[in-house]
């Protein structure tokens, strides 16, 4: 039987889907981890140890992860489900939930999932939310972006954790459904994803920007 790299065709970001709330496996999934280290300190401990490790060094996680992803995952994308766990894990409780993801709004012109997906807000758009409260240097956080755009799924998965915590700690909403379809996704499709969260991350600054520039006086 042939692997998939998710259970579900991409590029709609995890969610809602069309028919009108039934959760995506995405969203599901990380429900599923942020209740579990809500309730086991040593759940949340041992899954802490999978940070920018590939799977196969991530001994202690199977017992947590393997009943909650599906047997035919494609090795990329269960690599995905590992990370994101271990990245859930390793934030304080109050930091941990990542913030609600923004609300799905039906628009006139299309009303179709594809729509109703980019209202998700992805890394680029949270990085760019942290540089708009200050938690990171405009300079910085475009060349972090433009240096991810160009790394394999190793290197972003060592890149990942450091950066994530930074932007919850925060208090910045990550949407953690939507970065594992791209981490799922990245080797495969690196550059429509990377475009994705730089058009994200400068339609967030351009909004800010619009709303703190004076306006000029006639």
């Amino acid at each position: 039987m042939a692997l998939t790299p998710m259970p579900q065709t991409p590029p709609p970001a995890p969610g809602s889907d069309a028919s009108g709330g039934k959760q995506r496996p995405g969203d599901r999934f990380v429900a599923s981890i942020q209740q579990l280290c809500a309730n086991s300190k040593q759940a949340r401990a041992e899954l802490r140890r999978g940070l920018g490790r590939p799977v196969e060094q991530c001994t202690y996680l199977h017992r947590y992860l393997v009943p909650r992803i599906g047997e035919q995952l494609h090795p990329e994308a269960r690599r995905a489900h590992y990370a994101i766990a271990s990245m859930i894990a390793a934030l304080p409780c109050g930091a941990r939930a990542g913030g609600p993801p923004v609300a799905e709004a039906v628009t006139p012109d299309t009303g179709g999932p594809q729509r109703r997906a980019q209202t998700r807000p992805n890394l680029g758009a949270s990085l760019a939310d942290a540089v708009n409260r200050g938690l990171f240097k405009p300079g910085s956080a475009e060349d972090d972006l433009h240096l991810m755009a160009r790394q394999s799924s190793d290197s972003l998965h060592q890149r990942l954790p450091s950066l994530t915590q930074r932007i919850l700690k925060g208090g910045v909403p990550l949407d953690w459904a939507v970065l594992l379809n791209d981490l799922a996704w990245w080797n495969h499709r690196r550059d429509q994803i990377a475009t994705r969260w730089l058009e994200s991350y400068f339609r967030v600054r351009t909004t800010e920007d619009d709303t703190t520039q004076p306006k000029e006086s006639h």
